[in-house]
């Protein structure tokens, strides 16, 4: 239990030191500040495919009713999963499916779905183009604050300390592309971090302590800073 503490603690401690260093850089205005060749300074390591999209096509019939047939949903209370890291949908697939995440209106659709499968929606929506909303102007520069900076009296650390200040996210760490996200189902997520109903992975556990550490108001207005990045 000590050493889960312990873990935990320097967990958060690698977050909050992420926060402060984008906290006190200067943020590029669009991410296209960023130096153009950066990938090709980088070694060139050849991707093995995640999936196969065109395989994937014949398998999402039942994700388009409440997801979209392109990714994009049409309710604010659902996921958009669009342009997502194929790597995390497909995590969150299995989780869905095993049953460590709670997802009521899923039961049962992924019963009849294999690992090939899984991989397979993931390639699929990974392709598509996702779709950004309007931020509430109301709450633009709080929602904007704790995305970017975090709340130090409070503890919060800066969103896009993991998330990236694009909300593009990390394929590696399973850290997901939230740019652009439904405002409603983010407010969501964050409340059932908070609450511990969204507990299953590292990542989750993460999530649960930086949440449990938001107001209210801090999560409806970062929700609403999401949708509109």
């Amino acid at each position: 239990m000590k050493a889960n503490s312990m873990t935990r603690k320097i967990t958060l401690a690698a977050v909050f030191s992420a926060t402060l260093f984008l906290a006190t850089s200067a943020f590029a205005s669009d991410s296209k500040a960023h130096d153009e060749h950066a990938e090709e300074k980088v070694m060139h390591v050849a991707k093995v495919p995640f999936g196969d999209p065109i395989a994937g096509a014949a398998k999402v019939a039942t994700c388009a009713a409440c997801h979209g047939s392109d990714g994009n949903s049409a309710n604010p209370e659902w996921p958009n999963i669009a342009g997502q890291h194929p790597e995390y949908t497909y995590e969150q697939l299995k989780m869905i499916k095993d049953g460590s995440r709670s997802a009521p209106l899923m039961a049962g659709q992924l019963n009849n779905k294999n690992d090939k499968d899984l991989k397979d929606i993931a390639a699929y929506f990974a392709e598509k183009e996702s779709k950004s909303g309007e931020a509430n102007a109301d709450t633009y520069t709080l929602g904007q604050t704790i995305y970017r900076g975090g709340n130090t009296e409070t503890g919060v650390p800066a969103c896009a300390a993991c998330h990236g200040p694009s909300g593009k996210g990390n394929p590696m760490s399973l850290y997901p592309d939230i740019a652009g996200q439904q405002a409603g189902y983010v407010l969501k997520s964050l409340n059932d971090y908070a609450s511990g109903k969204r507990n299953a992975n590292a990542q989750q556990k993460i999530m649960k302590e930086v949440a449990a550490l938001m107001s209210d108001a801090e999560k409806e207005a970062v929700a609403s800073y999401i949708r509109g990045l």
